[in-house]
């Protein structure tokens, strides 16, 4: 176990959370957990919200109405911590609930005519992907995915499979930063570097990187980058953030259309008509807590326990590592051993059998006839919880 000052991480570190701790969880990537300390700032915005609710929502939250009694509207506020957060400027950053409305919001705002392409991968989130192929088949457009390496050796592998793939009638190119299946940090500066050669516009899908890996989003060079605060950043549930190239902010609105409409970016995105705003004002307190355990001691922590799970795993199953070191985060995706099976059918036995049977939350993944282990490495997670993982596999070999 290790840390910063007086903090260690490691399993005692579960007591700053409301999970389980019955149950090894090794799947803080799917929907994040969030801190008590961050669920009593957010029960206490709730609570002020409701002794003045249209006080709150209506006057203080945003500055449609134009009666704010505050000199910097709330949401306006959290925006510009989250921003200094990924060194962006807060008009340049709106709040969604999850990347997933953030994908929307750019999808739903193509121009898209028939003979148009939208270039994703085969690494790309699910509903990512049918977002895409929603917007392209009512536009009359075409979806192309482009098959990126994995396992891979090297980044250049990724960098070349992608950029062969564009072609003059791209219109927009969806790249994750950090994959969810295949856990990969993908070269997404580089990548973007070939489409902005190219006159390309990219939406940089960046659901598991706030948090996880430094994160300075003017200097990729994308055009849209959407991001979770409620997975590695710490934030309640339903917190993600859009953020917005300013020479693209004049075409772009949200998924639901409201009150700011023709308003500007910001006014747009920050009323979208009534719902609880808590989670997006409870992220600078996130943010705080991050900065308060040692932000770079829990990213290397975390790197380094993910790390050591891919080697231990890897050596003990017989396989070598999918992917260099330098391309794992907080997360890395391993093959199991060829005997547990090699369908989604058997993917969804072996989770819930090793849920139900050894309390150890952890997906399993099926791809290419192949399960795989996805394991999320948090400052409550340490290398006994991989043993443990390692052994309840076993069982069902």
């Amino acid at each position: 176990m290790s840390g910063m000052g007086s903090i260690r991480f490691g399993r005692e570190m579960l007591r700053h959370w409301p999970l389980d701790p019955a149950i090894t969880y090794l799947n803080h990537g799917t929907v994040g957990a969030t801190p008590k300390k961050v669920l009593a700032e957010q029960q206490a915005l709730r609570e002020e919200m409701e002794r003045q609710p249209a006080r709150f929502l209506l006057r203080e939250l945003s500055a449609l109405s134009g009666a704010s009694s505050r000199p910097v509207p709330r949401l306006r506020e959290a925006a510009e911590a989250v921003a200094r957060f990924v060194g962006a400027r807060g008009q340049d950053l709106v709040f969604v609930d999850n990347a997933t409305t953030g994908v929307n919001a750019v999808l739903r705002s193509l121009d898209l005519r028939p003979a148009d392409e939208i270039l994703i991968t085969n690494l790309a989130y699910g509903a990512v992907v049918n977002a895409a192929r929603f917007v392209s088949e009512q536009a009359g457009a075409r979806l192309v995915m482009v098959e990126l390496p994995f396992p891979l050796s090297n980044r250049a592998q990724m960098v070349s499979a992608f950029a062969e793939a564009l072609t003059p009638r791209t219109r927009l190119a969806i790249l994750d930063h950090i994959t969810s299946e295949t856990a990969l940090v993908l070269p997404l500066a580089e990548m973007a570097a070939c489409c902005r050669a190219a006159g390309i516009p990219v939406l940089a899908d960046g659901a598991h990187a706030p948090g996880a890996i430094p994160l300075d989003i003017p200097s990729l060079g994308v055009d849209y980058y959407t991001g979770n605060l409620h997975k590695w950043a710490l934030a309640p549930k339903g917190c993600g953030f859009l953020w917005v190239a300013p020479e693209r902010q004049p075409d772009l609105h949200p998924p639901v259309i409201s009150w700011g409409l023709g308003q500007g970016f910001t006014q747009e995105f920050d009323w979208v008509g009534t719902k609880d705003p808590t989670p997006y004002l409870s992220a600078p307190a996130a943010l705080d807590l991050l900065r308060e355990w040692g932000l770079a001691a829990i990213r290397d922590y975390n790197h380094r326990l993910a790390w050591q799970a891919a080697l231990m795993l890897t050596s003990r199953w017989g396989f070598e590592p999918p992917a260099p070191e330098a391309m794992v985060g907080c997360m890395v995706t391993l093959p199991l051993p060829g005997s547990l099976g090699k369908t989604r059918e058997e993917a969804a036995w072996l989770q819930y059998a090793l849920l139900y049977e050894h309390r150890l939350e952890a997906p399993i993944l099926c791809r290419d006839e192949r399960l795989w282990v996805r394991i999320s490495a948090q400052v409550y997670n340490e290398l006994e919880d991989i043993e443990r993982l390692a052994c309840a596999v076993e069982n069902y070999r």
